[in-house]
């Protein structure tokens, strides 16, 4: 068939072009927001760097929206034999030779298809179950994912200045020099010794920046011989419009937690994600490559990397969907497979007093922790229509469970059950169950950064709400994280009171509250007489946290918000900062 007007080609190379396009289109936005990444963070404009994340979450779906209206449009959907989606798959493969993007632009067409085409055919003929394009040593234009440095004894200080300048910031550094020898100091810190440089010594560092708040981290790794050390540089910019490194992270716990997804997404850009991925991957592989999309501003493609893995993972194992181990809550119904670290959670079709949510309050609460800065304090979640499980992999009782609480979100259609609309998060250890089983160092350390996690969401403009231990977890690395958001407010809508004292003294002796709360009216006072009953519990809190017991806490965070006041958070141990370190002069012979 003549390819050279368009009228001779086919529906359905025609059909997969107009999916491409819109695919190109949003790519083309989304690279746009993290190119623009680099000005806010050097204009010191961290409301607009906050701002360009969250609306990016968005980029995806409209671009999906325009696509399908595209197609309705110019195709006659209805009318197209079920031959012509086989064949647009096949030709959309072929437009992806040579394509920067292969992987994004599959998962694309899935979105596409999925919205326009009924779930039977959600197999392999028609869209893509698993990749088709492979994404290994795809041709990069210039700049590469990563530079690389070959530093020589008396090269290493000037190796990784050359680094720091190559990134090209339109800001001076404070001083330069410094900063290169606290980092060469650092590195000594960690290893304990200069190791003799070996035969393949380099540094490779990703060619872009990383962007969230008011940061620009610098990720890479150092190779010398057969030892790799992963490294992270937070730098940062001054009042006086100057740069200085912050510090130099080695240990790889650290660098994982800056990719936590309990963190605000990175603005970064890159012409081919894939490298990028993999390069982190290699530095952190306890991180799933799921996460590392999710984490990068990718969450359609962290939800495609997710599905594959949990369908994968299904196929090597046979333990069975569960109620996952806890409290049942009020709002969700939450499951787990035992051998697969994530949870499941379905909000209920009635949730009974005295919560006064529905499914459409809950759903837009975790849309806001979503659009948020979780500051490394609220799980993030990927959130599914129509999740087909195996019923046989489905406990009876959580089969029984859905019928009753959730009818309207369970489809059971032979050996498959539907879930119609469902969050997934990483499984913690809730809170509460971690204090009953424990007792002295491990409760005290729990509670102290259980009132940290109280203190960084205030600061974030987040009051939990139900604070409650059971609605938060500790996570893998012992942090305590909130994952329960049907009450979550932002601290600017809340009025933080103290409590008034009662009318006569019998309503004192009464044991019922003599005040009557309206909505977003908070008492932290209270929170004692419902959070602190343990002895050992209430100690640890008051030892460390007495003042999230009055309200002049919480009304000077919130009023520092009012006035604009972004705080600064590290993810990152405070000890590492290079001003808390290295304070003192440097000897002259630190590099040597």
């Amino acid at each position: 068939m003549s390819q050279s007007g368009s009228a001779c080609i086919s529906p359905a190379t025609s059909l997969a072009r107009t999916i491409l396009d819109g695919f190109d289109c949003h790519y083309r936005l989304f690279r746009d927001c993290s190119r623009l990444a680099q000005a806010n963070f050097e204009a010191g404009n961290v409301h607009a760097q906050r701002d360009a994340v969250r609306d990016r979450i968005t980029f995806y779906d409209r671009r999906v929206t325009e696509t399908i209206a595209r197609i309705q449009q110019d195709f006659a959907i209805a009318s197209l034999p079920e031959t012509v989606w086989a064949q647009t798959k096949a030709a959309y493969v072929g437009l992806l030779i040579n394509h920067k993007q292969p992987e994004l632009a599959e998962t694309f067409f899935n979105s596409v298809c999925c919205h326009i085409l009924h779930r039977n055919y959600f197999h392999n003929d028609f869209i893509f179950y698993r990749p088709a394009v492979s994404t290994e040593y795809i041709e990069e234009s210039e700049p590469p994912a990563y530079r690389t440095y070959y530093p020589t004894r008396s090269w290493l200080e000037d190796a990784i200045t050359q680094m720091l300048l190559d990134f090209k910031f339109n800001l001076p550094f404070e001083d330069l020099k410094r900063d290169v020898r606290y980092i060469l100091r650092a590195v000594h810190a960690h290893l304990g010794h200069w190791p003799k440089l070996a035969f393949n010594a380099q540094i490779q560092v990703v060619a872009s920046a990383f962007y969230r708040g008011k940061a620009a981290y610098l990720i890479g790794r150092a190779i010398n011989g057969d030892v790799e050390i992963p490294f992270a540089l937070p730098l940062y910019r001054n009042e006086a419009g100057q740069l200085y490194i912050d510090a130099a992270l080695f240990n790889a716990d650290h660098i994982r937690h800056l990719f936590s997804l309990s963190r605000a997404y990175f603005l970064v850009d890159m012409e081919v994600p894939s490298a990028t991925v993999q390069f982190l991957h290699e530095l952190i592989p306890e991180t799933s490559r799921a996460e590392l999309y999710t984490i990068l501003g990718l969450g359609k493609q962290g939800k495609t990397m997710f599905y594959r893995e949990l369908f994968h993972h299904l196929r090597h194992s046979t333990d069975r969907f569960t109620a996952a181990p806890g409290i049942k809550g009020m709002v969700m119904i939450v499951f787990t497979l035992p051998s697969f670290p994530f949870v499941f959670k379905v909000i209920k079709d009635v949730i009974a007093p005295p919560k006064e949510v529905d499914r459409t309050l809950v759903r837009a609460k975790y849309q806001m922790v979503k659009q948020h800065d979780r500051v490394g304090r609220m799980a993030d979640s990927w959130e599914f229509s129509d999740v087909a499980l195996p019923r046989s992999r489905c406990d009876d009782a959580l089969i029984d469970e859905l019928r009753r609480l959730a009818p309207s979100m369970l489809e059971e259609d032979g050996d498959t059950v539907v879930i119609r609309h469902l969050y997934i998060e990483r499984r913690m250890v809730p809170l509460n169950m971690l204090l009953d089983l424990h007792r002295g160092p491990i409760v005290e350390e729990a509670i102290r950064d259980y009132g940290n996690a109280l203190r960084e969401l205030a600061i974030a403009n987040i009051f939990p709400g139900d604070m409650l231990f059971k609605n938060f977890g500790s996570t893998r690395a012992g942090r305590i994280v909130f994952y329960d958001y049907d009450e979550i407010e932002y601290m600017t809508d809340c009025d933080f009171r103290r409590i008034p004292p009662p009318i006569a003294p019998e309503y004192e002796l009464s044991g019922e509250a003599w005040y009557i709360g309206h909505k977003n009216e908070v008492y932290p006072e209270e929170f004692g007489t419902f959070l602190l009953t343990r002895p050992d519990i209430r100690a640890a809190f008051l030892r460390y946290h007495a003042d999230l017991l009055d309200p002049a806490f919480w009304r000077n965070t919130r009023e520092r918000i009012k006035a604009g006041i972004v705080e600064d958070f590290f993810p990152y141990p405070q000890a590492l900062r290079f001003g808390q370190r290295f304070a003192k002069a440097l000897p002259a012979d630190t590099a040597a």
